[in-house]
């Protein structure tokens, strides 16, 4: 009896270490280089591939006018990032795909509401959408002569592991007449399920 308990226990810790992850995230096992770049934060450091070694980095892609999707997710990256640090080294990175509006200035004020040790990056276009298509991310902007213009952008959350590669990508929601946003707690559980 004792012999099968055993068993059963080894059983049950395999398969905890090979949580597979849910419909809403994308595992790489094999993880993916990640092409060098260069981008600025809000305190105007230039930030390279070297910032994402050492630690689990969530990027997320916004902007500072977005009116929904972005100040959600950032809330929910706040609560993600609360839980998570307790037992990993996690960063969490917003990149505004909106450099023209978002100043050095605004992304840091912005960011700071939320949570002051995320990085608010960006860098002109022609550095930043190579970057996004390399972590799996998208987004588009209808050119707009005025002031006032929405960015189509990703709402999944890329996640890169402490060697500067992508990991994964944790899937947006998406419902009839809702904001499509990530699950928090379901994030926390497949981020562990990629993290063992």
């Amino acid at each position: 009896m004792r012999y099968m308990l055993f068993l059963l226990l080894l059983f049950l810790i395999g398969c905890e270490e090979n949580m597979p992850v849910s419909e809403h995230a994308i595992h790489y096992e094999q993880a993916r280089a990640i092409k060098a770049f260069t981008l600025q934060d809000q305190h105007g450091n230039e930030v390279t591939n070297l910032d994402l070694h050492n630690q689990w980095t969530l990027i997320f892609l916004g902007y500072t006018s977005c009116p929904d999707i972005c100040p959600m997710t950032l809330s929910k990256l706040t609560e993600i990032h609360s839980s998570l640090k307790q037992k990993h080294n996690v960063k969490v990175w917003f990149v505004s795909v909106d450099p023209y509006r978002d100043t050095q200035e605004k992304r840091k004020a912005y960011v700071e509401y939320f949570n002051s040790d995320f990085l608010a990056i960006s860098a002109e276009h022609s550095q930043l959408f190579p970057f996004v298509r390399n972590i799996g991310l998208v987004y588009a902007i209808n050119e707009s002569k005025g002031k006032e213009y929405y960015v189509d952008h990703s709402a999944s959350v890329a996640l890169i592991n402490p060697q500067g590669n992508l990991s994964g990508i944790f899937k947006a929601k998406f419902a009839l007449n809702e904001v499509p946003l990530i699950d928090s707690a379901q994030l926390i559980q497949d981020f562990n399920a990629i993290v063992h």
